[in-house]
């Protein structure tokens, strides 16, 4: 599932394509939205919540996506050939010079632009928030603490607690705070943990190569996240990896057993 940080930059991408134009045909491959016309209309800009997005659009109405698991957004020239299978396209929005095409996202909805924050009221401070303060970190830190026998790296994800944190950044979390992700959230300080994930997503919001290590060579991005193979990328030694979380919530989770304590599952 991407980012926040990726959600981030991909809001940043539709708008610079799409903001001030207007659109000269719309098709959406959605059930819901099926007899949906869009033409006309003006893009007045991207607004991005956590994994949440919104394209907005005069006459007061906002287009509502979130990229699951496996959904992206993509820009082309107007009558340029896709990159992706036509069958994968949920939505096309086409100006006179440009076509931005929703694949594989199946969480589409059409609301007035006032509204939004039905959909993304329940969420924590977002991590990337152009106006974050620090009584956004306070939040944060007092949700996070506030179920403190619940496993770290669940809390993490809980976009209620903050909203942006993924399966990549918990790992990477954990990891620099020294603690497996099973380890209760009550061992570590919350505002040093909120911190440290707003710094992390900060420093890759601009880039799609995601780095935790500060280094951008392929290989060296990460200190334990999918590096099963290659082993830690502080101390060399091997990385183990194991589900967290129940049903179709579980993860892969990586980690460290020689530079991160606490429980973990059996081997």
């Amino acid at each position: 599932m991407p980012e926040g940080d990726t959600v981030f930059l991909t809001g940043k991408k539709l708008e610079r394509a799409l903001a001030g134009q207007r659109l000269t045909r719309t098709d959406f491959r959605h059930p819901a939205l099926a007899t949906t016309d869009l033409s006309g209309r003006d893009v007045l800009g991207v607004r991005t919540v956590g994994k949440h997005l919104f394209l907005r659009f005069s006459g007061g109405l906002s287009l509502h996506s979130h990229l699951k698991m496996d959904g992206s957004w993509r820009v082309f020239a107007r009558g340029a050939r896709w990159n992706m299978p036509a069958h994968h396209a949920r939505v096309v929005l086409t100006t006179e010079t440009t076509e931005a095409v929703g694949f594989r996202v199946h969480d589409l909805a059409l609301l007035p632009t006032g509204e939004e924050r039905r959909l993304v009221g329940h969420l924590g401070p977002d991590l990337l928030d152009p106006e974050w303060t620090d009584e956004h970190a306070a939040i944060a830190a007092r949700a996070l603490a506030s179920r403190p026998e619940l496993e770290l790296g669940l809390a993490l994800l809980d976009q209620r607690v903050m909203a942006g944190v993924g399966n990549l950044y918990k790992c990477e979390i954990c990891f620099l705070l020294g603690v497996t992700p099973w380890t209760p959230a009550s061992e570590v300080d919350a505002a040093e943990t909120v911190a440290l994930a707003r710094k992390l997503l900060h420093a890759n919001a601009w880039r799609y190569d995601q780095s935790t290590t500060g280094e951008t060579a392929r290989g060296r991005r990460n200190w334990v996240y999918e590096r099963t193979r290659q082993g830690c990328f502080r101390c060399g030694g091997r990385v183990r990896v194991a589900t967290q979380g129940a049903g179709v919530q579980g993860r892969p989770t990586w980690f460290c057993p020689n530079c991160q304590r606490g429980p973990a599952p059996m081997r």
